[in-house]
């Protein structure tokens, strides 16, 4: 009896551990689990995680026109035009667009198009987005060529818009992200807060953003396209690249935005990355404040560049990413002057030079730069070879939003920047960044001036012959480089990396890359 009972209990333990074994291994529609718990679907993950080297400045277009602010606006907004990963000019929120005079385009608006607030998308807030970002010491410049007398709403989905005088790109200054179309409503509910909360039409909407750490999106079921194939995207602030690149390497994070040029191998050479190269439309420089003495000197600046081992700086920090800048356009941007000769590194002519200007003893000055690692070391190894020439200058490394402001406000000597020409045209390129008018927040952080410079970038912008507007392109660049309000250091490339597990990602050579085709394997 006692065998038997024993084998009977023996059986039954081995059948109920059959029973968990089978049951562990089935899929089953009963759930008993806590509803407070998390729970393991087993599907792919669904929010997608990004990171870049700072934290977005605001999310409003029309409040900043910087690259970490726009990466994210993009995904939120969309504009009357788009330009492609080609640059090609597509359909955006307009349909399509007719030329009615030389003067005045009239847009088709797409119908059926819903913001995130629930608000229908129509012809009175392309107007009110327009006139609102005349108004902007940030992005006026971007649609300063629109008359806003001239902005005529046909019906709801006709609008017509006039420049004050001919202006070539355009269309191409309306695929900008500081075009993007807000709606009036939302704006007017947010008032001064609109920078921290959002409404656009894009595929992803605002869900929250913890300041200095992370901006989190949600997927816009209503969106008027392709809807995004991910439910969630999470930018993080990590300003450290190497940081950047540890994250991505333990799955923290799933995108890394501008690997450094350190870690090109390091992701290039991991089977569970993907390092992806493409030459962008950005240009590095350092600038000078030609406000200030001893910047006020030409011959001071043209001292310098020729102190400047750029050589060496490229070949130290950017190790082979992008290529040596011989002007302030790239070679992928028309009418780039590739005829320019770079200044020659001779430590000779410049201490003859600051021997001209009186300042053989040197002067002391400062360097800003924002905690941006490549940008450190080159200020660094500039602070170094100016010493040849007995310049000492300061280190400043200022954090991105103060770093903004206070170039803006010109109470720097000495800058390292970068700019975009995010439209692929010249004016985008030199306009905002060389003519008078543009001083400050519209990009001309130098505060450089040159009355032969705004009468070619004027006429360029106002001719509707191609020709004509290259010839002006081509002097203006000749001429800034003569005049030397910046050290070209390099042009740039998009280097990101990747988890081998994200497709659909596809770079775009402004650097604003679109999310809402990215998923998960």
């Amino acid at each position: 009896m006692k065998k038997n009972k024993k084998l009977l209990m023996l059986l039954s333990m081995i059948l109920a551990f059959a029973l968990i074994v089978v049951g562990c291994g089935k899929t089953t529609t009963t759930d008993n689990s806590d509803p407070d718990q998390p729970k393991d679907t087993g599907s792919v993950k669904d929010t997608l995680v990004v990171a870049q080297g700072a934290d977005a400045k605001t999310l409003d277009p029309h409040g900043s026109n910087d690259n970490t602010s726009s990466r994210v606006i993009k995904q939120i907004n969309d504009t009357l035009v788009v330009q492609d990963e080609n640059m090609e000019l597509q359909p955006g929120l307009a349909e399509s667009w007719e030329k009615i005079d030389d003067l005045t385009f009239e847009f088709k608006l797409k119908q059926g198009v819903k913001f995130h607030n629930g608000e229908e998308f129509k012809a009175s807030d392309v107007k009110f987005t327009l006139l609102r970002a005349l108004e902007s010491p940030h992005v006026g410049h971007i649609v300063g060529a629109i008359n806003k007398d001239g902005i005529e709403i046909v019906d709801d989905y006709t609008i017509r818009i006039a420049t004050t005088e001919p202006f070539a790109p355009l269309l191409s200054h309306l695929a900008h992200t500081g075009s993007s179309i807000l709606n009036e409503k939302a704006v007017t509910d947010a008032g001064d807060d609109y920078g921290q909360k959002p409404v656009g039409t894009g595929p992803f909407k605002f869900e929250n953003w913890v300041n200095g750490d992370e901006i989190n999106l949600v997927k816009f079921e209503e969106y008027h396209g392709e809807k995004a194939k991910v439910a969630k995207v999470k930018f993080r602030n990590i300003s450290e690249a190497t940081n950047r690149t540890i994250n991505l390497e333990t799955g923290e994070v799933d995108i890394v935005y501008d690997v450094l040029p350190t870690d090109v191998k390091r992701v290039e050479e991991d089977k569970n990355l993907v390092l992806m190269r493409q030459e962008n439309l950005s240009t590095t420089y350092i600038g000078f404040n030609v406000q200030k003495k001893p910047f006020d000197d030409v011959r001071v600046r043209q001292a310098i560049n020729h102190a400047v081992d750029v050589d060496s700086i490229i070949e130290a920090v950017m190790q082979g990413v992008g290529e040596q800048a011989n002007g302030p356009l790239g070679p992928n941007v028309w009418a780039s002057n590739q005829k320019l000769v770079p200044y020659e590194y001779n430590v000779e002519k410049a201490k003859e030079l600051m021997k001209e200007a009186g300042l053989e003893n040197g002067f002391k000055t400062s360097i800003w730069t924002n905690d941006n690692k490549s940008r450190m070391d080159i200020a660094e190894i500039v602070q170094n070879q100016l010493k040849a020439i007995n310049i000492e200058a300061e280190v400043k490394v200022v954090e991105w939003g103060a770093y903004l402001d206070g170039t803006a406000k010109g109470e720097h000597d000495m800058f390292i920047l970068g700019w975009v020409t995010v439209t692929g045209d010249p004016d985008y390129g030199l306009y905002p960044l060389f003519h008078s008018s543009q001083f400050g927040d519209a990009g001309n952080r130098t505060f450089y001036g040159n009355t032969k410079v705004d009468e070619l970038l004027d006429k360029a912008r106002k001719s509707a012959d191609q020709a004509e507007r290259e010839k002006a392109y081509l002097e203006v660049q000749e001429v800034v480089r003569d005049d030397a309000p910046w050290i070209f250091l390099n042009n740039g490339e998009n280097v990101d990396g990747l988890r081998s597990n994200v497709k659909g990602f596809v770079q775009h050579p402004a650097g604003h890359h679109r999310l809402g085709s990215v998923y998960f394997e």
